[in-house]
Order: C-alpha cells, then structure tokens, then sequence
C-alpha cells in the first residue's frame, strides 16, 4: 500500500526524516529465533537474546500454547563446529542434549530435572549434528578434536546416553557431517568431502551397515562425487535414504532406489538447499500421508510445496517468502518464516494441508503502520560480462516525509556475506531504520549468491573481488539510471566477506562516496595462512591456490594499496573475532590514517563473527547512520552523536566526490576497475567468511 495521498507530508532532507523506528525497536524487543524442532506434541527452538549479552537459549511451547525456558544462565546453546556451529541441540521422549558454548561439552536435561548434567568430558572438543540410537543407548555427533589447534580432526562419535568417553565411529576425511540412522537402527548415512572443497563444491554420501558390536562394516558410496553437491541426507519412515543433489545444477530432491541409482522427485529450477555453513539445515521432511513438505527459492524467494506419493508436486499459498529449519512431526509442521510486512515468527503449519496455522514466537512484539515499510523490489540488471545479476530495491518510504524537489536519495549497496548467502526478502528493521529515515538500500545478489542455480554460484570462482564488485557497482547504475538516487551519494556496506567487497570497491574503483565494512577482509592472504580448518582452502577455488597464486591474493587485497583508498570508511570489527581476527580491521585503519582518509574505527569487546550483544547492535546502528550524515551532508533526526572522523571537512568538498559516471563503461566492457589504470586488480572473487 503506497502513502496515503491525502496525507501532508513534511519535506525534509533525505536522511534527516523523523522515523517511527527507533534503535530500541531494533534492538530492545527483538529476539534471533534458530533451529526449531519438534518431539510429540511440543515444539522447540533457540532463542538468541540480545539483552543477556547475545545468550542463546533453549524454548519449549507446549501443545497449550505455553512456552518454557528450558536452558537457565549461564548456559548458552550453540555449537562452535566449524565455528559456525549450527546443530547445536536434540530432543528425543523429552530428554535434551545441548552443545553449551562455555566449555563446548554436551549436557543432558530430563524432563522434571532441576538442571543439566554434563556427559562429555571436559576437554578441547567441539559436538554438533546429534541424533539419538535408542535402541543402542547412545547419542551420534560430529566431534570437532581441537588437541592439536592446527589441524582438528573431524569425525563422527558415538556419546552413551548415560555419559562418558565417546567412541569414533567414522573417521579419514577431512570433514564429515549429518550422521543419520535409518528406521531399523541397521544402518548408518553420513556425508563427507575434502579439502580444498566447501560443502556446496563436492561432497560424498556413505552408508555403512551396523556389525553386531556397535561398530560400522565397510561403507558403500551411495551418491556424490567431483562437481556434485549432496546435502540433507535422511531416511523416510519406509527406510528408504532421501538426500539433496545438484547435479542438474539445481538442489533438488532425490530418493535412492535400486543400489547407487536416484530419482528426482521434485525437478525444477529451484533450490532446495543452502550451502552448509551450519550443521542439520532442514527444508524438507515427511508428513503422516506419505507426502514430502519442501521449501524451493527461485525468483529471489522461498516457496512451500507438498510432494504426494505418486510425483505430484503443488506449491502452497502462504505468506511468507522465506522459509527456514522446516521440521515435520506427525502432529505440526514447524519452520522459521517471514516476509517483508513483519519480523521473522516461529510458525506452524497444519500437517495435513499445509496451511498457515498459527505463530508459536515472533521475533518482536513491535508493530508499526505499514505505510513506513519499505517493500523491496525484485530486480534483474546488466553487468559486465553479458551477465544478468539480481537485487532487491528498498526506496525511501514514510509516510510523513518526502524530499526536496530536484533532490534525490543517498543510495546503500548491501554485499552480503558467504559469499555464498543471498538477499533476504523477509522484514529487516536495520534496513527498514534507513528507509524510513529517507535512505535508499539495495541488497545484491551478486555472481556467486545462492538460489540460482549451480552455475551462478559459481560465477565466483576465481572472480572473487571483481565479479561481486562489478555487480555492486551495476546495480548502483541501474538505480541511477533510473532516476532513483543520486549518483554523488553512493555507499557500499557489508559484513565478512561482503566486508572484503566493500572494501575492494572502495580500494580498486572510483564509484562509491564512502563505505561501512563490518568485520571485513582486507587481506586475502590471511586467509590462505593457517585459520580455522573449515575455511581454510575456501580461497582456492574463489582466488586460486596458495602459494602458487599469491600475487593475485596481493593484487586483491585492499590492505596492499591503501595509497588506493579515497573515501571515507566506517569500519565495524569485534575483538573476539576468530574468524576475521582484528589486525585486519587494524591494518585498514593504520592505512586510513596514513593517508588522512577520514574514518572511523568502533571495536567491541566479548563481540565475535556477527555482533549479538545489545550494545553492540545498538552502538552500530547509530554509528551508522551518523557516519552517512556526516558524509553526505545531511543531519540524522535522532540527534546522535558525531562521529570523530579528522579531516572530513576539507574531503567532503565537491571536487572530491567520486562518481558513478565511470561505472557505465564497465558494463560497455571497459576494464574491470572501472578504467582506472593505477588499479592492480583485474580478476577477483569472494571470500568465505560467512
């Protein structure tokens, strides 16, 4: 619905609009809601709560309606395997196994119990991934063995329900992950894959038949190989093995029947996976009928579809365009969802239809009129290449405010992180605080996101740094173009990996009038040295492989060329961060300061790979919004206040602007940096810090 016309309306600076969205409703009331799961009648999940300093925290709802916390301070449920974790908890007859992020053991809680019990030993060991062998007595998991801090070995354990020393159970590859146990307790699936593939480059499925000890007889290869992706192995209730295949170039659902052979059971162009940063994602299960309930992203979003027995395939009318951890139980079928009129919910759908049937949790209590909503617009756009990339456009919208004739919005370039993520179409009220003040925002899907296919998530490879970069800077011309923003007003911001691609736009091309980079990359090369074990070959396939391309990662690094830098940065970084560790926050900053480039430097203390903290989510937000201000030109209602960023003044006057003029020859086929003959960049692509 568009603004009343009858409405008056305040002109007003873009940027300067007085907005109904606070920061307290950004933060104050707002929850992360993450792997639900469903054990008879009751239905769970995590919940990560700002307030307590980002603690995550363990929900039942009962068939009633009502909701328990299951997991009391300090106890914070989530796992560091992979050090994304992810797969952090199970609930089977009501008993619960968690992965405490403390100490990284696994604790038990039965039903009735006054507190959780620990049944791992105290040690350098990670768990995630847990599914319960009743029969046998015992748990299975992913053990992450951080004895030798280098090199962690990867493997599949067996945990006593009971507690005590586990015992390997899989072990040879350098990473394996989903260990799931067929209907008759006979047999074993899991999936496994080698450096320097990611999960979504190769991987192999192995099941293996249980001998009478306990132990795994000689594994058989059931499907994957070079250039195939498999994810979400499980076994339907008849005990026959489902799994996820991208050998069309699509993540579609297959069944495994007669030995090695599969059967599409859904084949479309849609997606029905996302890469595996985290263990135990769920976009499909099996309903009491026999049918199949999945979730396919195609046209930049999400959509629910009932599988029947004999093939036939029926999408179902909801109302939410993202659609995450689908879980089904033979009483309710759970996912997390949202869409762009209001904040993520825990919903639950009726077993039988399908349909919507009633929200378990919201994300936030806080309404506002939708007339100060933003709805995003799908867009397709030219780049470089005679490629096509996708977007979605938030325009300035409230209700109670318009701009100067003659004057157009700031424009916000989003390159998500992964890089292998997408743009989310669902409500994000940190996107919604600049729209609503009068920002515009775009959210790419450069070459490389997820939900189009294989072939254009590998658009990345080997282009990292220069692919993204050109479609950031693509779709900022198709905006301007159009008459949408202001050419002189242009600001990219990004988090990890699309940090580094911020910070490579703002190092190698002349478009962008400053940039906001949260935890992001700055020198490629660090990430080829010893790090985490699960990110530690990413760069190979992105980059090339190291050292034997060392001067490309140099040549992309924007920590190499800080002479490059010409506008100003606010730059973002927690001090825990293992993934993207500080100095290369630091290093950007000492090259800032240098060369007199205004900035500004905010790091947060007990903050890691993504900020949790309310303080930290709060502090952001503010900065942010003040740093464009001060940039552009224009001052933020709220009355925040300035940022010390030295120098700004003599920067901001008009011959030193950057433009976008330049960036419509790139497209015309010009070179990739945009024409500028000082750039050493000539090929790129992204990197893997989600």
């Amino acid at each position: 619905m568009g603004p009343d016309p009858e409405r008056e309306r305040v002109v007003a600076p873009y940027g300067a609009w007085r907005s109904p969205i606070r920061v307290d409703d950004v933060v104050g009331d707002v929850i992360g809601l993450g792997e639900p799961w469903i054990d008879g009648d009751d239905v769970f999940w995590i919940e990560g709560r700002p307030a307590e300093g980002g603690r995550r925290v363990l929900v039942r709802a009962a068939l009633d309606g009502s909701t328990t916390d299951l997991t009391p301070p300090p106890f914070n449920v989530r796992s560091r395997v992979h050090e994304y974790g992810g797969g952090s908890y199970i609930v089977v007859g009501g008993i619960v196994v968690f992965s405490d992020f403390g100490d990284g053991r696994l604790y038990r809680l039965d039903p009735g119990a006054d507190a959780p019990v620990p049944i791992t030993p105290e040690g350098p060991w990670r768990y995630a991934d847990l599914r319960l062998d009743v029969a046998r007595r015992r748990f299975y998991a992913v053990r992450e063995d951080h004895t030798i801090d280098s090199a962690p070995a990867n493997t599949i354990v067996t945990i006593p329900l009971d507690g005590g020393d586990p015992g390997v159970l899989v072990k040879g590859s350098d990473f394996v992950a989903a260990p799931r146990l067929s209907p008759d307790g006979t047999r074993l699936a899991w999936l496994e894959w080698d450096h320097p593939d990611m999960p979504w480059d190769s991987t192999l499925l192995r099941v293996a038949v249980f001998e009478p000890d306990g132990t795994l007889g000689e594994s058989m290869l059931a499907a994957g190989g070079p250039d195939e992706s498999i994810v979400q192995p499980e076994w339907g209730p008849d005990g026959t093995l489902h799994l996820i295949s991208d050998r069309t170039g699509w993540w579609n659902l297959y069944r495994l029947v007669d030995g090695p052979r599969l059967e599409p059971l859904a084949s479309m162009e849609a997606e029905f996976a996302d890469p595996a940063w985290i263990f135990d994602r769920s976009s499909y299960g099996f309903l009491p009928d026999g049918a199949i309930a999945a979730v396919g992203r195609s046209r930049g979003r999400d959509h629910l579809y009932r599988i029947a027995a004999g093939g036939q395939i029926r999408e179902l009318d909801t109302p939410f365009t993202e659609l995450e951890g689908l879980k089904v139980g033979d009483h309710a079928v759970v996912a997390l969802a949202g869409w762009a009129g209001e904040p993520a919910v825990v919903a639950r759908f009726d077993p039988v239809s399908l349909s919507p049937a009633g929200v378990l949790r919201r994300a936030s209590t806080i309404s506002f009129d939708p007339a100060v909503i933003a709805v995003p617009e799908a867009l397709d756009f030219p780049t470089t290449g005679d490629r096509t990339a996708r977007a979605l456009y938030y325009p300035p919208t409230n209700p109670d405010f318009r701009g100067p004739d003659g004057e157009k919005p700031p424009l916000i370039v989003l390159s998500h992180g992964g890089p292998t993520a997408n743009a989310s179409t669902a409500l994000d009220l940190s996107k919604q605080f600049m729209t609503s003040r009068g920002i515009a925002v775009v959210d790419v899907d450069y070459g490389g996101s997820t939900g189009y296919g294989r072939a254009y998530r590998q658009q990345l490879d080997g282009r990292w740094g220069v692919v993204d970069v050109d479609d950031c800077i693509a779709a900022a011309q198709f905006l301007v173009d159009r008459g949408d923003v202001d050419p002189d007003r242009l600001a990219i911001e990004g988090g990890s990996a699309g940090g580094y691609t911020t910070l490579a736009a703002l190092a190698f091309r002349d478009v962008f009038a400053a940039g906001i980079s949260h935890f992001g990359i700055g020198d490629l090369e660090l990430l080829a040295m010893p790090s985490h074990k699960f990110e530690s070959r990413y760069t190979h396939r992105l980059v090339g492989p190291y050292p034997e391309a060392a001067d490309i990662y140099r040549e992309r690094s924007p920590n190499h060329f800080p002479e490059r830098f010409s506008s100003p940065v606010l730059i973002l970084q927690g001090l825990d961060d293992r993934v993207v560790p500080p100095s290369q926050a630091e290093a950007i900053v000492e090259a800032l300061r240098r060369k007199s480039i205004p900035y500004a430097y905010l790091a947060f203390e007990g903050e890691g790979h993504g900020f949790r903290g309310a303080f930290a989510i709060r502090r952001t937000l503010e900065a942010r919004i003040s740093f464009l201000g001060q940039v552009f030109g224009f001052e933020p209602a709220d009355g925040y206040e300035p940022l010390e960023m030295p120098g700004l003044d003599a920067w901001i006057s008009p011959d030193r602007r950057p433009s976008v003029a330049g960036v419509a020859a790139v497209g015309a086929g010009a070179r990739p940096d945009g024409g500028r003959p000082r750039t050493a960049i000539d090929s790129g692509e992204e990197t893997g810090a989600a």
